[in-house]
This record gives C-alpha cells, sequence and structure tokens, in this order.
C-alpha cells in the first residue's frame, strides 16, 4: 500500500534532475516561440457567422483546466446541461446524462479524440461505452461540441450529440505536477516538448491513485502515457499519436436504501470483491492540407481495449432462488482490437457574390471482439458461462453537406449522410444465436441561419439521426438466461431532432443562446449488458429548453451561466405519455473563474440537477443533487499553488439511483427499492506545478 502512495513523488525524484538537464538547452535554442501566442476564447469566443446550431460551441483549454473535479469524465461538464455521474467503481466510464437522456456510459452522444471515437460498440457493459480514462487533461487543446442530430459528419450514436477533445499539438512550456489530497489521493504528472527531426515530439505520464471515503478501500490506480510527433509547413499539418492507458479498481457499487444504517454505512459495501481492470492502447495518425480554397482531412488510427469488470446489482436474488449461497455477482469481459479512418474535403468558391462550401467525406470502422463474455461469479472466481461471443462487426459511411449563401443574411447547409453496417457474431454456448447481417440507414440533415442583424442569429435545425443496437441483440434465438426463445431487436433505430435558437453579441463582451429542442426515437430498445438479454421499449420524445450566458469584463474574469429545461415521455397507448425514468428535468450550472497569466487566481462553481423519476408511474422520484466546487491559488511565470476543495458544502446527495428489485440475506422474498451510490464527501486536495 505505502509503495502505492508514494511512487508519484518516486516518479518525480528519479525523473526530474536529468529531464531537466537534458531538456533545457532545447527550450532556448530549438522550440518555435510562436506556441505560447495562440489563443482560444473558448465559451465567450464569437460564433457569429461561424456556428451553424444555437447549441455549438466550444471550451478552450483554459477553461477546461480551471475548473475544480474529481474525475475525468466531468471535464465534459463544460457542455450545458450535461451530467457526468458514477455508479461504481473509479475505473469505468462515467454514468452521463444530456437532454433527458439517460446515456448509461455513451449510448446516443458521440465522443473523439482528435479524429478517434472513444465510443465502444457491442461493449460488454453496454452499447456505445465511452470511458475518457486514458484521456490526460494537460495535453487537451480544446472541446468541441455539437447537440443533435443535424450534422452530417456524425453518424451513429450521436443523437443527442458529440463533442471531441482536440490535443493540443505541442507544449509551450514543460509541465512537472503533483497533487495530494483526502483520501490517499496521489497524482504526478510529467510532460514535456522537446525538437525530434523536423518535428516536435511531446511525451507525458501520469500516475494516479485514489482509495476514497468507501469502507472497503477502492485502491483505485491509473497510469498514462502519451506520445505526440507534430510537423506542419504551409501546406501541410501532420500529427501522429500514441496513446495508452492501465488502470485497476475495487468498487462500491450501488446499494439498497434499506441497508444504509442497519447492514452498512453510507459508503459501505454489500459485496467486497466488486470491481475490475481495463487498459487500452491505441495509434492515430491525423492530417490536415490547406492548398488554395480547399482542405483535405485525412485520419487513420487503430488500437487494443480490454475490460474485466466483476459487478453484483442484486446481491442475493437469483442466489437464493437457486438455493445456494455463491450470490449475484457477474462478469463482463471486453477483448477487442478497432481501426478504421477518415477522409474528407472541403472546397470553397465563389458564387450569386457569396462563398460557399461543398463538403464530401468517408468514415470506415472495424471492431473485432474475441472472447466477449457475461459469466456468473463469486468472488471473482467464474462458476457458469451465461455467453460468449467473439463479434466483428464494421461501418462505412458516406456524407456530403453545403453551406450556400444566397444572400449575406442568409445560409443554408443541407447535408445527408449514409451509413452501412456489417454484423457478424459467433456464439461458442448458444450457436443459435449467430448469425451474420447487413443493414443500411440514410439520414438527411437541414440547417438555415438567418442574420447576423444587430449581432444576432436565428438558427433553424432539423435531422434524422440512429443509433445502432448491440449485436448480440441483433442475432439472437434464445435468451441465455432463461433458455426461452428471445425476440430479435432492430439493428438500427431512427431518431429525428429539430432545434430553434438564438445567438446574440449585441451587448459587448457578453455572448447569449437560447435553444428550444425536440429529439423523437423510434424505439428505446437496448442491449442490457447486466442481463446478457435485450429488452425492447416503446418510442420516446422529449422536449427542452436550453439558455446560455457567458460573460468575460476583463481578460481575467470569466462569469457563466448554463440552464436546461426537459420534458421526457414515452410514446405509445398503454398508457399514454409516461415519464422517462431517469430524465433529469432540469440542470443548472455556473461559476465565476478570476485570475490572470501571474498573481492571485480562483474558481468557484456549482451544479445543479433535480429529482426525477425512477419508474413511469412517477410514484418514485430520485432526490435532487446540488454540488459546489472550489479552487484558489498563486501563480507566477514558471509555477503555480493551488487548493481544490471539492463538494464544498458537504452535501450527502448522491451520484445516481435506481429503482429495481434486489434481495439481501434473511429476506424472504426480492424487495423493490432505491439502489444508490453516494456523492463522496468534501475533500481537499493541493496541487504544485512547475513549468520549465
Amino acid at each position: 500500500m505505502l509503495s502505492r502512495r508514494f511512487l508519484p513523488i518516486s516518479i518525480t525524484a528519479l525523473l526530474l534532475p536529468g529531464f531537466i538537464q537534458a531538456q533545457a538547452p532545447v527550450k532556448t535554442e530549438e522550440l518555435p516561440t510562436e506556441l505560447g501566442e495562440i489563443i482560444i476564447e473558448g465559451k465567450a469566443e464569437s460564433l457569429i457567422g461561424i456556428a451553424t446550431s444555437a447549441s455549438k460551441g466550444q471550451t478552450s483549454a483554459k477553461e477546461l483546466l480551471a475548473r475544480p473535479f474529481s474525475r475525468r469524465g466531468e471535464l465534459l461538464e463544460s457542455i450545458p446541461g450535461f451530467i457526468a455521474t458514477q455508479h461504481s467503481g473509479d475505473g469505468k466510464a462515467n454514468q452521463y446524462f444530456l437532454r433527458g437522456t439517460n446515456l448509461d456510459h455513451g449510448t446516443d452522444f458521440l465522443m473523439y479524440v482528435d479524429g478517434m471515437p472513444i465510443n465502444l460498440r457491442n461493449h460488454a457493459h453496454g452499447q456505445g461505452y465511452a470511458d475518457t480514462n486514458f484521456i490526460i487533461p494537460e495535453l487537451i487543446g480544446e472541446l468541441e461540441y455539437w447537440k443533435g442530430n443535424y450534422f452530417a459528419q456524425h453518424g451513429d450514436l450521436s443523437s443527442t450529440g458529440a463533442a471531441r477533445f482536440k490535443l493540443l499539438d505541442a507544449l509551450p512550456q514543460g509541465i512537472l505536477s503533483t497533487t495530494w489530497g483526502e483520501y490517499e489521493y496521489s497524482r504526478t504528472l510529467i510532460a514535456d516538448t522537446i525538437q525530434a527531426g523536423a518535428g516536435q515530439l511531446t511525451a507525458a505520464l501520469e500516475h494516479q491513485y485514489y482509495n476514497g471515503p468507501w469502507t472497503v478501500n477502492s485502491d483505485a490506480t491509473r497510469l498514462n502515457g502519451t506520445v505526440r510527433w507534430h510537423w506542419e509547413d504551409a501546406t501541410d499539418k501532420i500529427n501522429l499519436t500514441f496513446m495508452g492507458y492501465h488502470g485497476k479498481w475495487t468498487s462500491t457499487d450501488q446499494v439498497p436504501q434499506r441497508a444504509v444504517g442497519s447492514l452498512i454505512g453510507r459508503y459501505g459495501s454489500l459485496d467486497p470483491t466488486d470491481g475490475g481492470n481495463s487498459q487500452r492502447y491505441s495509434l492515430a495518425f491525423d492530417w490536415v492540407r490547406n492548398e488554395g480554397r480547399t482542405t483535405t482531412r485525412a485520419n487513420a488510427y487503430a488500437g487494443f481495449y480490454d475490460l474485466d469488470l466483476f459487478s453484483n446489482f442484486t446481491y442475493f436474488l437469483d442466489s437464493i432462488a437457486r438455493g445456494d449461497t455463491l450470490g449475484d455477482q457477474f462478469e463482463q469481459r471486453d477483448h477487442r482490437w478497432f481501426l478504421g479512418g477518415e477522409l474528407a474535403r472541403d472546397w470553397h468558391f465563389d458564387a450569386l457574390g457569396q462563398e460557399q462550401r461543398f463538403t464530401l467525406g468517408m468514415q470506415l470502422r472495424t471492431d473485432i471482439i474475441t472472447g466477449l463474455g457475461l459469466y456468473n461469479t463469486s468472488k471473482r472466481e467464474r462458476w457458469n458461462t451465461v455467453r460468449q461471443d467473439d463479434i466483428t462487426q464494421s461501418t462505412y459511411g458516406l456524407y456530403a453537406e453545403a453551406e450556400l449563401k444566397p444572400v449575406r443574411w442568409l445560409r443554408i447547409i443541407p447535408g445527408l449522410r449514409g451509413d452501412l453496417f456489417q454484423f457478424n457474431v459467433q456464439n461458442s454456448t448458444l450457436p443459435e444465436n449467430a448469425g451474420s447481417l447487413t443493414k443500411g440507414i440514410v439520414s438527411p440533415k437541414l440547417s438555415m441561419v438567418f442574420g447576423p442583424w444587430a449581432k444576432t442569429e436565428f438558427y433553424l435545425n432539423g435531422g434524422m439521426g440512429f443509433h445502432s443496437n448491440d449485436a448480440r441483440g441483433v442475432n439472437i434465438v434464445t435468451d441465455p438466461a432463461t433458455g426461452g426463445p428471445a425476440d430479435r431487436v432492430d439493428p438500427l433505430v431512427r431518431t429525428f431532432g429539430a432545434e430553434f435558437g438564438i445567438r446574440n453579441e449585441s451587448i459587448p463582451k457578453l455572448v447569449n443562446t437560447l435553444s428550444f429542442w425536440l429529439l423523437r426515437s423510434n424505439s428505446e430498445l437496448i442491449y442490457v449488458g447486466d442481463a446478457g438479454t435485450t429488452e425492447p421499449g416503446p418510442a420516446s420524445v422529449r422536449r427542452g429548453i436550453e439558455l446560455s450566458s457567458y460573460w468575460r469584463p476583463e481578460e481575467w474574469v470569466m462569469v457563466d451561466l448554463e440552464a436546461t429545461l426537459t420534458d421526457a415521455r414515452l410514446r405509445g397507448d398503454t398508457p399514454p405519455n409516461q415519464k422517462i425514468p431517469n430524465s433529469i428535468p432540469c440542470t443548472l450550472n455556473g461559476g465565476i473563474t478570476l485570475g490572470g497569466a501571474q498573481g492571485f487566481f480562483g474558481s468557484l462553481r456549482g451544479r445543479y440537477f433535480g429529482a426525477r423519476p425512477l419508474d413511469t408511474s412517477l410514484d418514485v422520484k430520485a432526490r435532487e443533487s446540488f454540488q459546489v466546487n472550489a479552487r484558489v491559488g498563486y501563480r507566477r511565470k514558471n509555477w503555480e499553488v493551488a487548493v481544490d476543495c471539492l463538494n464544498l458544502i458537504n452535501r450527502s446527495d448522491n451520484d445516481i439511483a435506481y429503482l429495481y428489485d434486489s434481495q439481501l440475506p434473511g429476506e424472504a422474498a426480492p424487495v423493490s427499492d432505491v439502489h444508490v451510490h453516494p456523492i463522496e464527501p468534501r475533500m481537499f486536495r493541493v496541487s504544485m506545478t512547475w513549468r520549465f
């Protein structure tokens, strides 16, 4: 245990002297000085004449790193209305919510790092699983985001929106940073950019350890590494990026409320052997050429991913029914290679006295998954195979989009996207659940932008999108849990979205956006990774309002406020207009950030999401959550010290809440109860950073 706690400082002590000595001459002689002059204002930046919807935006690196956050996925909370929580161990992907949708771990929200997608289809723990733990925050240059399915370049899993983490081409200064906090939290990062041939090489190594407030120590360890080679000239820009991640942890999963205070404490566990380990390694190539009035973009990526996850959400429900004491723990195993790429080109030309644009692109991806398994376990020992599959899934996407300006005050952006899916499943436990299928879908898009008038633009957006379902559900015949017949699900589920929005920048240094949106889905069908089966659901409709304001009165002051209201209902006749469980009806996110290049700095942020239904009849609701995080620090040219306080007001809220049946030892029958995962208590962390 002590060796893990002191590993970060050991890395610092071992690497610092030689590293500084080796790199110091390069800083003064070889690295270009213009890197430090690149400034992206972020949310307060003017997007008049650029954005094609009111909800389109970006967050700069400066804004992201000014936010106190406890988990990596919370970087995505810079997207208005986006909520990132967790229902078990720190090594898993976060639980995401946006626009009245429980996105689980990534379904219906597409994420990228540069041109490489993060989401994993046919994942052992849920369709579209998106784990951002492999990203080092200090290497992010910008987070760009879209909402809705109105954008031709985004295909599967993007009905609620998409986000792209854009990595820095090179660091303007080397970084040595260490953080220490309560509950045995430690993090060390060392990163730098050096001249490497005709280009620049950036290398970063990060180690993090955290035990948490849990009764069963989480022993969560993460090791991340990134190596990026960058080269550019007047026309071309090339990045070659390797990213590696390995993590392991012990989980305190959600627990039934009836057990808290009687069997366990607030941070207690009902199965101390839950947890897992995961790793992801990738190599990506990105190329951009600007030649005259054309821009060509190409990327290719390949990677390896592995997850071994042990969970127990019902405790002894199945075990008591079987008449044994093995418990309900299960293992989900995912082992895959993934590869793909994109090629796209923009043409700009003059017509009707205005500049016009036409874009054509294609995207390819293949996932080769072996031993995708669901197993019954006890104390992490397998005693039954529920199902085990090998899956190969390939997708081919072709899209076209134009930006037409018939007059100065009108932009028309039509788009068309076509996608072809090839599903292939091989099943070693139930051969009848194997099969192959090819399916295609076409998705038209249309956006119109009016203005600007008095620094105000109006947006109308509409489009069709889709999400794919797990290939196991597409080919299923026999329920692996019961042995009975099972219904196949639609491989591709159609969605339709629309939005009306306004962007106003008439008041200097203030950006306001307002949008009214609609999202309809033909089915809520998903593959349930925890049970190994698929569950059909009715169609749905979601409506909402979003308001965002960003005010930068001075260069060293940023104030922001983001509010959303959502109504989410199931469509159907029996009964009509039921609320969608776990749909968050309202969110409020805001804060103030102070500080310049030197001197004192600070940030105070609050995040609220309202009480939400846990069943369709509204008989049970999860209570609201309000969290406040703060940071205060002091910086000089080459160093800074900061103190973060997470959960400043020490509220005893819950990260998640679910309503379902479970059974504890001594209970005669299953009990329907709310199962919760608590937010961690108030804690302090101290960071020291040196830039060289």
